[in-house]
């Protein structure tokens, strides 16, 4: 099997382990992301996340905290394997001769180089998702959210979007932000992967680390992703669930400077908890699954 089959492969796998460990956490990230601001003297529909997740179990039950998997679902197959091929070739091409170590500052660039391929996929997936998740969210009425459902499924968000916003482009609102996130944010990821394990290996040959350290190396990793670039997240998520015909935002830099104005770098960082609480066992979960897949392959 050759190395880009190796790596389409163990991204897979390593992409379908990060999905089912972490997405109840994304689901209460988005809601805190997108619940409307309120009213001067009232309460938020949400208090933090431990509300968010009583009130989503309360209305939906867990399946509520599984709501919009399927889009990524679809997808992470060709979003894990999509990232970890480009880092592949990546580093290929930035190794100076064959078997030779990358160093950190090159699985910086792979990383990055990475994080421009996947962003072209991860923007209309995430519009789907953030979608499904935010709708009781975003109803008007906190007791509504039954009545409030918009979206019968990922098909049906992807249909509505074709049809009543714009064709294809209009799956790619937030591409601006999600660059933003992406390319900075997998930079970061696989620099402090890399450096975390040449230190814990004592050098730069890291063949011989155990299960356990690869575990903190990618849970670190994941949340160097999360720590460098959370602000960006937040704009592209009130982008994308932004209503079409009545939009609240211009665009990227109008969101982010009227969250500044009206909620103060606080409101930059609604669902940061859940973010970071996310990114440690799910990345964990994806480098664990990805290493010990492409080793097994030989």
């Amino acid at each position: 099997m050759g190395d880009v089959a190796k790596d389409l492969t163990s991204g897979t796998v390593g992409g379908a382990a990060q999905l089912i460990v972490g997405h109840p956490f994304d689901t209460i990230k988005v809601k805190l992301q997108s619940q409307p601001v309120p009213l001067p003297g009232q309460p938020p529909k949400y208090a933090g996340a431990v509300d968010a997740v009583k009130q989503t179990l309360a209305a939906e039950g867990p399946r509520g905290l599984y709501k919009g998997m399927g889009a990524p679902l679809a997808t992470v197959a060709a979003f894990n394997a999509l990232l970890f091929t480009v880092r592949g070739q990546m580093e290929s091409f930035l190794r100076s001769e064959p078997g030779v170590p990358l160093t950190v500052n090159q699985q910086v660039i792979a990383g990055a180089g990475a994080g421009v391929a996947v962003s072209f996929l991860a923007c209309p997936t995430e519009l789907i998702k953030c979608r499904l998740q935010a709708q009781s969210a975003l109803a008007i009425d906190a007791g509504s959210a039954g009545v409030a459902v918009k979206y019968g499924g990922p098909m049906d968000v992807a249909k509505h979007v074709l049809r009543s916003e714009g064709g294809a482009r209009g799956l790619f609102k937030g591409l601006v932000p999600t660059l933003a996130r992406e390319v900075p944010g997998n930079a970061a990821m696989f620099g402090v992967y890399e450096a975390l394990k040449q230190y814990m290996a004592g050098g730069t040959d890291t063949s011989k680390l155990g299960r356990g350290s690869l575990i903190v190396a990618g849970g670190l990793a994941g949340a160097s992703f999360w720590s460098s670039v959370y602000p960006t997240d937040v704009v592209k998520s009130v982008l994308q669930v932004d209503d079409y015909k009545n939009p609240k935002y211009k665009g990227s830099m109008h969101a982010f400077r009227s969250i500044l104005a009206s909620e103060g770098v606080k409101g930059l960082y609604k669902g940061f908890g859940p973010a970071m609480a996310r990114s440690i066992p799910a990345n964990a979960a994806c480098f664990l699954a990805y290493e010990v897949t492409r080793s097994s392959l030989g």
